[in-house]
């Protein structure tokens, strides 16, 4: 994991220009929804290639690349695939992908299941409706943890709890094989900026 962080994985020209596109878009979505700059929040994973992207954006924001307003955060991080998986080609994924259908309790061998990352990712949320009451929220991550968290709040959109409840509360609640093992259909693009709640 340690090498997600090396300055050989940043990002290259493609994914600046990517990183570049969605910090306009969501430059444009901030002024059709009239919230002001200083009510956004950048979290992102410290990998290198996410890192580049939370700058790069917030960049193009014109917001200063610091706590409070931007934030790394080690639950954001890529999914651990296991020590026979770690990189090896995007062929491997069918075979992951496969494997979290069937179980998604069950990860690769020596990795993280579907379930370790969801719960990793609801504790990020947890801290992120503490430290950001009111604010516009972007999530800089890995397309694994980006399309299981969009499971999750998805899933947890639809449950009908007593209405109190934190959305990581209600994360918990939904976190069953029959969401999870559905992950995949929420699948994003590289350099993808989508709404999640």
């Amino acid at each position: 994991m340690v090498n997600g962080t090396l300055e050989e994985y940043a990002l290259a020209s493609e994914g600046i220009d990517q990183a570049q596109l969605a910090g306009e878009l969501l430059c444009s979505e901030l002024k059709e929804n009239n919230i002001p700059i200083e009510d956004v929040r950048i979290y992102y994973s410290p990998f290198s290639r996410t890192t580049n992207t939370a700058k790069t954006v917030a960049s193009v924001l014109n917001v200063p690349f610091e706590i409070p307003q931007c934030k790394a955060m080690e639950e954001l991080r890529e999914r651990f695939f296991g020590p026979e998986l770690e990189f090896q080609s995007h062929d491997k994924y069918a075979e992951i992908w496969a494997l979290d259908e069937k179980d998604p309790f069950l990860g690769p061998e020596g990795g993280e299941s579907v379930s370790d990352v969801a719960s990793r990712l609801a504790a990020a949320l947890e801290i992120m409706e503490a430290e950001c009451q009111g604010c516009a929220v972007m999530i800089v991550s890995h397309g694994d943890p980006l399309q299981i968290l969009q499971t999750e709040v998805h899933a947890a959109k639809q449950h009908s709890g007593s209405g109190g409840e934190s959305l990581s509360a209600r994360i918990e609640q939904v976190r069953v094989s029959s969401t999870l093992s559905q992950h995949r259909k929420f699948a994003l693009l590289t350099g993808e900026l989508r709404k999640i709640a």
